[in-house]
């Protein structure tokens, strides 16, 4: 029946349920687990887990390699490591391997042991979800048997995992939902589209400027979504600055296209982006704050900017961008870049080794 819901729908619906505390059953083609965020797993789950675990299943926490790194745990999968679960593992143990935040306090979390048998592709597929969700990248992942029936007496949601890791590993197509006027400081002859993608997840906007020639390169920048910087006017990045300049620019020129991506924090949302700020007022930069926290340097998908551009029918850009990633980006989805236009706004002393950082260790041109 057409009122089932597809695999998009149950991962939008599995999101949902690990931001809340619920968990989700992740099934493949010779087994399943029961996956819980680490971040939002209650103490009355992990009873029930425990309870599960006397039965004889043994339940492990999946985190990152990035986090394995940190914690000095070996990752026999490569891009993750299985942690066993101690017997008296209690959520303040799951928490503090999970989150670093008092990794300096208490950097003895061991000694931990990781496994090295079976396959991981659930749990790869557990932490993907967290991420995608904006939580830490960690999950709590324990065997079930007869996953369907499990999932069906529990109300939970269930994921065939052959069908949903292609698609997290997809960005989901985007559609145009709305549009109208919009005056601006920057120019009076302004224009807001909305792009709502399929998958449930954050809705990205193009800011168009005048009416650019569809014909020429037109002058774009991919934005990223920056509460702290954009509406606050923090002074730890150069975000707001660039914004504003950005469109200033468009305007003075009379055209251009602006497109807001919400892919906050280099993709790892706001929450998780406040706790890098923390690990950086410990000492750590961004790149290490990041790895702390088991994310890559940057989870952004550029390749949205060219989707919204393409749909809005450009097919060249003069591209305002420090970062040569966003230029990669856009040629190697055919979107052509025919002038680089710097943007070297907004340093101050609090963002000063931020900046430097980004050009040291991310290839930013500043």
């Amino acid at each position: 029946m057409t009122l089932n819901p597809d695999i998009h729908e149950l991962l939008a619906r599995a999101r949902a349920d690990l931001r809340m505390g619920l968990p989700v059953i992740l099934s493949g083609n010779e087994s399943a687990v029961l996956a819980c965020a680490a971040e939002t797993l209650s103490r009355d789950r992990l009873g029930d887990l425990n309870a599960m675990r006397v039965a004889g299943a043994d339940p492990v926490l999946a985190i990152t390699a990035r986090r394995a790194e940190t914690l000095k745990v070996r990752a026999y999968d490569g891009d993750l490591a299985r942690v066993l679960l101690p017997a008296d593992a209690d959520n303040a143990w799951i928490q503090a391997v999970a989150d670093p935040a008092d990794d300096l306090s208490n950097p003895m979390k061991g000694p931990l042991q990781s496994m090295r048998d079976g396959g991981a592709d659930l749990h790869r597929l557990a932490i993907a979800l967290t991420k995608s969700a904006r939580l830490l990248p960690a999950a709590l992942c324990l065997p079930v048997a007869a996953p369907r029936d499990f999932a069906a007496s529990h109300g939970l949601t269930l994921i065939d995992g052959a069908q949903a890791a292609p698609l997290l590993d997809e960005r989901s197509p985007l559609h145009p939902v709305a549009a109208a006027r919009l005056p601006m400081a920057a120019s009076e002859a302004g224009r807001l589209h909305i792009y709502r993608p399929e998958d449930g997840g954050e809705e990205h906007y193009a800011v168009e400027i005048g009416r650019p020639d569809r014909s020429a390169p037109v002058l774009a920048r991919l934005h990223s979504a920056c509460f702290t910087g954009d509406l606050l006017g923090s002074l730890k990045c150069d975000c707001g600055p660039q914004l504003r300049a950005a469109l200033a620019q468009m305007g003075a020129e009379g055209a251009g296209v602006l497109l807001y991506l919400n892919q906050e924090g280099r993709g790892i949302g706001l929450v998780n982006k406040m706790r890098a700020y923390s690990l950086q007022d410990q000492g750590f930069d961004t790149v290490e704050a990041n790895h702390r926290l088991g994310f890559e340097d940057d989870e952004r998908d550029f390749r949205l900017g060219s989707d919204i551009l393409r749909a809005m029918g450009f097919s060249s850009v003069r591209l305002l961008t420090n970062n040569p990633a966003k230029i990669a980006m856009m040629e190697s989805t055919g979107i052509t870049v025919t002038e680089r236009v710097p943007l070297k706004v907004g340093e101050t002393a609090h963002n000063r080794a931020y900046l430097a950082t980004k050009a040291r260790k991310s290839g930013h041109l500043l």
